[in-house]
């Protein structure tokens, strides 16, 4: 879909520009709409403020390469399929295409020597940030108690800076004298990990002897805290009455001022209880709201139903960002996706990404899980559609990557063929071998019309650099009539000037591809007649050769040719053509010196056409006695 951009004043008129973007590019016109007010003083010049240069990314391009894979296998899930079984596979596909993205993200961060790399892994990072998200909302679903638990892992898998900095203080010589211990238990606790806080914990309860007791209790509160097993046998409810008894036991120490000896156990108590200005104190720790919510529902709302999230995310992310932080395009998206408001999270990272890969790939599989059914764009196509033809066509302005667009041009049946078609025109034919490839590809989707096209132009080209055969070649693949002509003229002018043919293999084997055009007939027909005359087989040779005038399909300027092609034939000791046979090329000679005479013959060239002539006769004559004599002694 175009929209007009207007540029007042910069055209060469005084008129607005308008552009668009194209497929790779910037198209800059003048439009009809003249200036309003004041001219302009200056001369405006029109900058290109922005390019989609990832395709040139090397790491990037087996992103694109290896989620195709994946994206032609989720096509093959067929419709027939129990939904239990497709919610499986579907989640599964998309733990794939998380893992792509995660592997170039890695391969991107070994190779981080440019400050676009750096740029490249924060767009990955938060590209799997967000499909990681709506993998657990909307593909996987997950139902109350276990949508914690699967959140939990999401802040895990992308706050994993807490398992390096527990390895430092571990492997440290005195772990509980490290000034990033409390850091580590803290944060340890903030994403539920409370088995890994009671083994730092136990660091620091050898060395004080004197106060095992609040520590013990603190390891007590820790060990028995519920955390809901989806496969186990306990209902949702026991697990609530058995997380209030110990959300009660944690609100009783801290009542009590069981921990009030040591000020960092007290901050984990009242972690526990969910205080929210405790939370909110360890900002540095959690570094995001959404970490801050996860963490928050761990220790208030552990059974959080997937409809009661917006609210709660839209709490957090006031409460930790503050009235004057204004909310990143990222935190918005993931506020869009809690909200469960998934067209707006895909309208968001259309805008905020600087490619389509991900919200064509990502759109396509919510596709395939039925939960776009009732979006479809007023311009026809629906939203999944839109987006992977946007996606296939900028794939499509790269030198290698354009042989994956077709297939998903392919699967994309209200508009793909015609996308195919536009763009599989615009490849660059710069070598045979990838004429072929795009040749290949639209003989086996019927694409008649630009089968030719891409045949001619290969045919053109290979006329132009006298490589006969091929141009020829393709000319039949075309089923050009005329430029078979053309080029059986070129074959015939070149057996002229060199006496002998190029491309045997070819012309030996043109079988009905040579009634394309009388010319290229004639021409198959003629080398018939060498390949004939050169294995000895004169007399069929000869037939052959009589035809070729008799019925008219050698071109008139080339009878003489041909009559001085029989001459070896009729100085044979053996009768080679009868007398009916003779008399018919005797016919063809007389018709040929009554024609009109070239007039712009020089006297030379003349006297070679008459002598030429004369052999015929006196050839002709000779032949013709001895078929007569041999003719009437078999009567005899």
């Amino acid at each position: 879909m175009c929209f007009l951009q207007l540029i007042p004043g910069a055209g060469f008129y005084q008129k607005h520009l308008g552009f668009e973007w194209g497929p790779g590019d910037l198209i800059v016109y003048e439009t009809n709409y003249k200036l309003q007010g004041p001219r302009s003083a200056g001369s405006p010049s029109v900058h290109i403020v922005r390019r989609d240069e990832d395709i040139c990314s090397p790491i990037l391009r087996k992103l694109f390469s290896e989620s195709h894979l994946i994206f032609v296998g989720l096509q093959k899930i067929k419709e027939d399929v129990p939904s239990k079984n497709k919610k499986s596979q579907f989640v599964s596909i998309s733990k794939n295409y998380r893992s792509v993205i995660r592997a170039c993200m890695e391969e991107l961060q070994q190779n981080a020597v440019s400050t676009q790399s750096g740029s490249l892994v924060s767009i990955l990072l938060a590209i799997e940030l967000i499909w990681n998200l709506c993998e657990v909302l909307f593909i996987d679903a997950a139902p109350a108690g276990s949508l914690l638990l699967q959140l939990l892992d999401w802040v895990r898998l992308h706050k994993s800076d807490v398992d390096a900095k527990a390895r430092e203080v571990l492997q440290s010589d005195s772990p509980a004298q490290h000034q990033s211990y409390w850091d580590v238990v803290i944060s340890l606790v903030l994403q539920g990990r409370t088995d890994e806080a009671r083994q730092v914990l136990s660091k620091q309860a050898s060395l004080r002897a004197e106060s095992s007791s609040v520590f013990k209790r603190m390891d007590g509160l820790l060990q028995t805290m519920p955390i809901f097993n989806p496969t186990g046998t306990q209902t949702l409810t026991e697990f609530e009455v058995k997380w209030r008894h110990w959300h009660e036991e944690c609100d009783r120490c801290l009542q009590d001022n069981t921990f009030a000896s040591n000020r960092h156990l007290e901050t984990i108590c009242k972690i526990l209880v969910g205080d929210e200005d405790t939370l909110l104190e360890q900002k540095e720790l959690l570094s995001t709201w959404y970490h801050f919510l996860v963490t928050r529902l761990l220790f208030t709302h552990p059974t959080i139903k997937p409809p009661d999230l917006h609210y709660y995310a839209q709490s957090s992310m006031n409460m930790f960002l503050g009235p004057r932080a204004s909310p990143e395009p990222l935190d918005i998206i993931l506020l869009s996706a809690f909200e469960f408001d998934l067209h707006q999270v895909i309208k968001d990272c259309s805008i905020a990404l600087n490619n389509w890969w991900f919200v064509a790939h990502l759109t396509d599989l919510l596709d395939h899980c039925k939960l776009l059914q009732s979006h479809n764009l007023h311009f026809g196509s629906n939203l999944r559609e839109f987006l992977v033809l946007e996606y296939a066509s900028g794939l499509f302005t790269h030198h290698s990557l354009w042989q994956l667009a077709v297939d998903y041009f392919d699967h994309c049946p209200e508009f793909g063929r015609v996308y195919l078609e536009l763009q599989i025109e615009r490849v660059p034919l710069d070598t045979e071998r990838k004429a072929i490839k795009v040749l290949r590809i639209c003989e086996d989707r019927q694409m008649s019309e630009q089968v030719r096209s891409i045949c001619k132009i290969m045919a053109k080209r290979a006329l132009r650099n006298n490589r006969l055969g091929s141009a020829l070649s393709w000319t039949i693949r075309a089923k050009d009539a005329a430029f078979a002509t053309l080029i059986s003229e070129r074959f015939l002018q070149d057996y002229s000037n060199k006496g002998s043919f190029t491309d045997l293999d070819l012309l030996d084997n043109l079988g009905p591809a040579m009634l394309l055009s009388d010319s290229l007939t004639f021409l198959g027909k003629y080398r018939e007649f060498h390949r004939l005359y050169g294995e000895k087989r004169f007399s069929e040779a000869a037939r052959l050769l009589l035809s070729l005038m008799t019925a008219k399909i050698a071109p008139r300027s080339l009878w003489m040719t041909l009559l001085t092609d029989a001459l070896p034939l009729l100085e044979q000791k053996e009768v080679i053509f009868s007398v009916d046979q003779t008399y018919e090329l005797m016919s063809c000679l007389e018709e040929l010196n009554s024609g009109t005479k070239h007039s712009n013959l020089t006297d030379q060239d003349e006297d070679i056409e008459s002598t030429k002539t004369e052999l015929l006769r006196l050839a002709l004559a000779r032949n013709l006695t001895m078929a007569i004599v041999k003719e009437g002694t078999i009567e005899t």
